[in-house]
């Protein structure tokens, strides 16, 4: 006779629909910081968790990575440093950017 153990986690969702997974879940599941999950909704409304083992890759994304890395093999001396001034410029810029990680999202951002 086998036995089933239940364990029963909660969280709660931020005004952006972000939740932590808990602990026990991400233990249960094996699940390290940047793993993807997947939800699999049932037909009574029960929600399944778990870990997507898999990479997907993006088709174009990967061709044009792979046209990168040609390109770069063939013709090196078309490689530049990024200046620092260019370093300097893209950092004044953002610098003053604040994000609020918890803030609502807007009504057409929903």
């Amino acid at each position: 006779m086998t036995s089933i153990i239940t364990l029963c986690s909660e969280s709660t969702l931020t005004d952006r629909y972000q939740t932590t997974v808990p602990e026990s879940v991400r233990k249960a599941l094996g699940l390290n910081k940047r793993d993807k999950i997947c939800y699999t909704i049932q037909s009574d409304g029960r929600v399944l968790i778990s870990r997507v083992d898999q990479r997907e890759e993006d088709p174009i994304l990967k061709k044009f990575l792979d046209f990168l890395e040609q390109d770069m093999e063939k013709n090196p001396h078309h490689l530049q440093m990024i200046s620092s001034s260019l370093v300097n410029r893209v950092q004044s810029l953002v610098a003053e950017t604040k994000i609020d990680l918890n803030a609502p999202l807007l009504d057409e951002d929903e």
